[in-house]
Protein backbone atom coordinates (compact mmCIF):
# COMPACT_ATOMS: atom_id res chain seq x y z
CA UNK A 1 0.00 0.00 0.00
CA UNK A 2 1.56 3.59 -0.84
CA UNK A 3 2.32 6.04 1.52
CA UNK A 4 -0.44 8.32 0.13
CA UNK A 5 -3.14 5.50 0.56
CA UNK A 6 -2.30 5.22 4.53
CA UNK A 7 -2.57 9.01 4.75
CA UNK A 8 -6.12 8.95 3.30
CA UNK A 9 -6.59 5.85 5.74
CA UNK A 10 -5.10 7.39 8.62
CA UNK A 11 -7.15 10.66 7.75
CA UNK A 12 -10.64 8.67 7.45
CA UNK A 13 -10.06 7.31 10.62
CA UNK A 14 -9.96 10.14 12.47
CA UNK A 15 -12.96 11.32 11.47
CA UNK A 16 -14.41 8.55 11.58
CA UNK A 17 -13.15 8.17 15.59
CA UNK A 18 -14.29 11.59 15.96
CA UNK A 19 -17.76 11.52 15.03
CA UNK A 20 -18.00 8.64 17.62
CA UNK A 21 -16.70 11.15 20.69
CA UNK A 22 -18.12 14.09 18.82
CA UNK A 23 -21.66 12.99 17.44
CA UNK A 24 -21.72 15.11 14.85
CA UNK A 25 -21.37 13.30 11.52
CA UNK A 26 -19.27 13.99 8.37
CA UNK A 27 -21.39 16.30 5.87
CA UNK A 28 -20.00 15.33 2.80
CA UNK A 29 -16.27 13.06 2.37
CA UNK A 30 -13.87 14.45 -0.22
CA UNK A 31 -13.54 11.72 -3.02
CA UNK A 32 -9.66 11.39 -2.25
CA UNK A 33 -11.08 9.81 1.11
CA UNK A 34 -13.47 7.69 -0.13
CA UNK A 35 -11.77 4.01 0.43
CA UNK A 36 -11.21 2.63 -3.34
CA UNK A 37 -11.73 -1.27 -2.25
CA UNK A 38 -13.22 -3.62 0.65
CA UNK A 39 -9.63 -3.83 2.12
CA UNK A 40 -8.99 -0.49 2.74
CA UNK A 41 -12.16 -0.07 4.62
CA UNK A 42 -11.24 -2.52 6.41
CA UNK A 43 -7.91 -1.33 7.23
CA UNK A 44 -10.30 2.12 8.15
CA UNK A 45 -12.26 0.56 10.46
CA UNK A 46 -9.16 -1.61 12.14
CA UNK A 47 -7.49 2.09 12.55
CA UNK A 48 -10.69 3.39 14.48
CA UNK A 49 -10.47 0.94 16.65
CA UNK A 50 -6.74 1.37 17.64
CA UNK A 51 -7.50 5.41 17.65
CA UNK A 52 -11.02 4.53 20.05
CA UNK A 53 -8.86 2.70 22.26
CA UNK A 54 -12.51 1.63 23.62
CA UNK A 55 -13.49 -2.66 24.74
CA UNK A 56 -14.50 -4.59 22.28
CA UNK A 57 -17.95 -6.42 22.46
CA UNK A 58 -17.31 -8.52 19.34
CA UNK A 59 -18.67 -7.85 15.34
CA UNK A 60 -21.58 -7.29 13.51
CA UNK A 61 -22.78 -8.67 10.78
CA UNK A 62 -24.32 -6.99 7.72
CA UNK A 63 -25.42 -7.48 4.25
CA UNK A 64 -27.10 -11.27 4.82
CA UNK A 65 -30.29 -11.19 3.62
CA UNK A 66 -30.81 -10.78 -0.52
CA UNK A 67 -32.76 -6.99 0.56
CA UNK A 68 -30.14 -5.86 2.96
CA UNK A 69 -27.48 -6.77 0.42
CA UNK A 70 -29.38 -4.71 -2.53
CA UNK A 71 -29.59 -2.00 0.18
CA UNK A 72 -26.00 -2.11 1.00
CA UNK A 73 -24.58 -2.69 -2.61
CA UNK A 74 -22.98 -5.84 -1.96
CA UNK A 75 -23.28 -9.33 -2.75
CA UNK A 76 -21.47 -10.78 -0.27
CA UNK A 77 -21.68 -10.20 4.19
CA UNK A 78 -19.94 -7.20 5.33
CA UNK A 79 -18.48 -6.87 8.96
CA UNK A 80 -17.29 -4.18 11.73
CA UNK A 81 -16.42 -3.88 15.07
CA UNK A 82 -18.58 -3.55 18.04
CA UNK A 83 -17.90 -2.01 21.55
CA UNK A 84 -18.89 -3.18 25.29
CA UNK A 85 -20.18 0.52 26.01
CA UNK A 86 -22.78 -0.12 23.75
CA UNK A 87 -24.12 -3.14 25.08
CA UNK A 88 -27.93 -2.47 27.10
CA UNK A 89 -30.10 -4.69 28.65
CA UNK A 90 -34.01 -4.99 27.27
CA UNK A 91 -35.61 -2.89 28.13
CA UNK A 92 -33.65 -0.27 27.19
CA UNK A 93 -33.94 3.69 27.12
CA UNK A 94 -31.88 5.77 24.40
CA UNK A 95 -31.10 9.41 23.77
CA UNK A 96 -31.93 10.44 19.72
CA UNK A 97 -29.38 13.03 21.02
CA UNK A 98 -26.65 10.35 21.31
CA UNK A 99 -26.81 8.72 18.30
CA UNK A 100 -25.95 8.92 15.18
CA UNK A 101 -28.83 8.04 12.15
CA UNK A 102 -30.66 5.21 14.47
CA UNK A 103 -31.93 2.48 12.68
CA UNK A 104 -33.77 -0.57 14.78
CA UNK A 105 -32.46 -4.22 13.26
CA UNK A 106 -33.70 -7.22 14.44
CA UNK A 107 -30.97 -9.99 15.28
CA UNK A 108 -29.85 -12.99 16.62
CA UNK A 109 -26.77 -11.97 19.61
CA UNK A 110 -24.05 -15.73 19.89
CA UNK A 111 -21.64 -15.55 22.60
CA UNK A 112 -18.82 -17.42 21.74
CA UNK A 113 -17.78 -20.08 24.35
CA UNK A 114 -14.80 -21.38 23.35
CA UNK A 115 -12.07 -19.80 21.16
CA UNK A 116 -11.90 -20.09 16.93
CA UNK A 117 -8.22 -20.43 16.94
CA UNK A 118 -6.20 -19.83 13.35
CA UNK A 119 -5.81 -22.62 11.61
CA UNK A 120 -5.11 -23.61 7.84
CA UNK A 121 -8.75 -24.47 6.89
CA UNK A 122 -12.03 -22.78 7.09
CA UNK A 123 -14.37 -23.65 10.04
CA UNK A 124 -17.44 -25.99 9.21
CA UNK A 125 -20.75 -24.48 9.75
CA UNK A 126 -21.10 -27.82 12.61
CA UNK A 127 -17.87 -26.63 14.23
CA UNK A 128 -18.70 -22.61 14.85
CA UNK A 129 -22.28 -24.10 15.92
CA UNK A 130 -20.23 -25.88 18.78
CA UNK A 131 -18.44 -22.91 19.44
CA UNK A 132 -21.15 -20.83 20.77
CA UNK A 133 -22.24 -20.59 24.60
CA UNK A 134 -25.71 -18.58 24.34
CA UNK A 135 -27.63 -17.15 21.86
CA UNK A 136 -29.92 -14.07 22.76
CA UNK A 137 -32.66 -11.79 20.90
CA UNK A 138 -31.85 -8.62 20.16
CA UNK A 139 -31.76 -5.37 18.58
CA UNK A 140 -29.09 -3.71 16.78
CA UNK A 141 -29.48 -0.06 16.98
CA UNK A 142 -27.19 0.54 13.77
CA UNK A 143 -25.80 3.84 13.23
CA UNK A 144 -23.96 6.05 10.60
CA UNK A 145 -20.65 8.44 10.85
CA UNK A 146 -22.44 10.12 7.95
CA UNK A 147 -25.01 12.63 7.14
CA UNK A 148 -28.11 10.11 6.36
CA UNK A 149 -28.57 9.86 2.48
CA UNK A 150 -24.34 10.98 1.83
CA UNK A 151 -22.71 7.61 3.11
CA UNK A 152 -19.90 7.19 0.05
CA UNK A 153 -21.45 4.07 -1.18
CA UNK A 154 -20.46 -0.09 0.73
CA UNK A 155 -16.89 1.01 0.99
CA UNK A 156 -17.94 4.08 2.70
CA UNK A 157 -20.15 1.88 4.92
CA UNK A 158 -17.37 -0.77 5.55
CA UNK A 159 -15.18 1.89 6.81
CA UNK A 160 -17.82 3.25 9.54
CA UNK A 161 -18.03 -0.20 10.83
CA UNK A 162 -20.29 -1.40 8.54
CA UNK A 163 -22.62 1.25 11.14
CA UNK A 164 -22.21 -0.69 13.97
CA UNK A 165 -23.85 1.16 16.77
CA UNK A 166 -25.90 -0.21 19.99
CA UNK A 167 -26.78 -3.44 20.90
CA UNK A 168 -30.26 -4.15 22.74
CA UNK A 169 -29.57 -7.96 24.71
CA UNK A 170 -33.45 -9.68 25.39
CA UNK A 171 -33.84 -13.05 26.63
CA UNK A 172 -32.00 -16.29 25.80
CA UNK A 173 -33.13 -18.09 23.11
CA UNK A 174 -33.15 -22.06 24.12
CA UNK A 175 -32.39 -23.40 20.89
CA UNK A 176 -28.73 -24.61 19.38
CA UNK A 177 -27.81 -22.22 16.95
CA UNK A 178 -27.79 -24.62 14.00
CA UNK A 179 -31.38 -24.25 14.72
CA UNK A 180 -32.70 -20.52 14.42
CA UNK A 181 -34.33 -20.49 10.75
CA UNK A 182 -37.66 -21.44 12.09
CA UNK A 183 -37.96 -18.82 14.56
CA UNK A 184 -40.28 -16.00 13.46
CA UNK A 185 -39.56 -12.23 14.22
CA UNK A 186 -42.01 -9.38 14.25
CA UNK A 187 -41.39 -5.69 14.81
CA UNK A 188 -43.79 -3.42 16.03
CA UNK A 189 -43.52 0.35 16.57
CA UNK A 190 -46.05 1.57 18.83
CA UNK A 191 -48.12 -1.31 18.94
CA UNK A 192 -48.25 -1.89 15.24
CA UNK A 193 -46.77 -4.28 13.45
CA UNK A 194 -43.75 -3.26 10.32
CA UNK A 195 -41.99 -5.69 9.78
CA UNK A 196 -41.56 -9.61 10.14
CA UNK A 197 -39.35 -12.47 9.62
CA UNK A 198 -37.82 -15.51 10.09
CA UNK A 199 -34.41 -16.91 11.06
CA UNK A 200 -34.15 -18.39 7.87
CA UNK A 201 -33.92 -15.18 5.83
CA UNK A 202 -30.57 -15.13 7.37
CA UNK A 203 -28.46 -17.16 4.84
CA UNK A 204 -30.68 -19.69 5.56
CA UNK A 205 -29.87 -19.73 8.94
CA UNK A 206 -28.16 -17.48 11.32
CA UNK A 207 -25.12 -19.57 12.01
CA UNK A 208 -24.08 -19.62 8.51
CA UNK A 209 -23.10 -15.63 9.10
CA UNK A 210 -21.44 -16.84 12.29
CA UNK A 211 -19.07 -19.22 9.91
CA UNK A 212 -19.24 -16.79 7.13
CA UNK A 213 -17.50 -14.31 10.04
CA UNK A 214 -15.13 -17.14 11.02
CA UNK A 215 -13.81 -17.55 7.87
CA UNK A 216 -13.42 -14.32 6.52
CA UNK A 217 -10.92 -13.58 9.60
CA UNK A 218 -8.75 -16.11 9.30
CA UNK A 219 -8.15 -15.16 5.42
CA UNK A 220 -6.45 -11.76 7.51
CA UNK A 221 -4.55 -14.22 9.96
CA UNK A 222 -7.39 -13.24 12.51
CA UNK A 223 -9.23 -15.26 14.71
CA UNK A 224 -12.68 -14.87 17.45
CA UNK A 225 -12.36 -15.09 21.17
CA UNK A 226 -14.42 -17.03 23.69
CA UNK A 227 -16.77 -14.27 24.89
CA UNK A 228 -17.26 -12.43 22.01
CA UNK A 229 -20.75 -11.46 20.86
CA UNK A 230 -21.42 -11.84 17.04
CA UNK A 231 -24.60 -10.08 16.24
CA UNK A 232 -25.75 -12.20 13.07
CA UNK A 233 -27.56 -9.46 10.72
CA UNK A 234 -30.91 -8.22 10.62
CA UNK A 235 -34.09 -10.65 9.68
CA UNK A 236 -36.18 -7.86 9.07
CA UNK A 237 -34.20 -4.78 7.30
CA UNK A 238 -33.79 -1.53 8.85
CA UNK A 239 -37.08 0.80 10.56
CA UNK A 240 -35.24 4.18 11.29
CA UNK A 241 -36.18 4.73 14.63
CA UNK A 242 -38.70 7.75 16.04
CA UNK A 243 -38.48 10.08 18.75
CA UNK A 244 -40.84 8.78 21.75
CA UNK A 245 -41.77 5.47 20.36
CA UNK A 246 -41.47 1.75 21.75
CA UNK A 247 -40.20 -0.12 19.56
CA UNK A 248 -40.73 -4.43 20.45
CA UNK A 249 -39.28 -7.15 18.91
CA UNK A 250 -41.09 -10.33 19.46
CA UNK A 251 -38.98 -13.81 18.39
CA UNK A 252 -41.87 -16.40 18.49
CA UNK A 253 -42.59 -18.09 21.76
CA UNK A 254 -38.77 -17.17 23.21
CA UNK A 255 -39.61 -13.53 24.21
CA UNK A 256 -39.18 -9.91 23.19
CA UNK A 257 -36.81 -7.27 23.24
CA UNK A 258 -37.59 -3.23 23.82
CA UNK A 259 -36.11 -0.09 23.13
CA UNK A 260 -37.55 3.45 23.40
CA UNK A 261 -36.06 6.50 21.99
CA UNK A 262 -35.60 9.70 24.05
CA UNK A 263 -36.84 13.27 22.03
CA UNK A 264 -34.31 14.82 24.46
Amino acid sequence: MSIATEDRVETLARKLAEVRRSFQPIHSLPAELVPPDVATSYRVDARVEELLGWEPLGWKIAATTPAMQDRLESDVPIRGRTYARHRHQSPARLKMSALNGPMVECEFFMTLARDLPLRDTDWTEAEVAAAVGTVHAGIEVAETRYVIGRRPGVTGLIADASSAGQYIFGPQVHLPPDGLAGVEVVLYVDGVAEQRGTGADVLGNPIRALQWLANDLRRLNRSLSAGEVISTGSITGVFYARPDSLFRVEFGSHGAVEVTFEAA
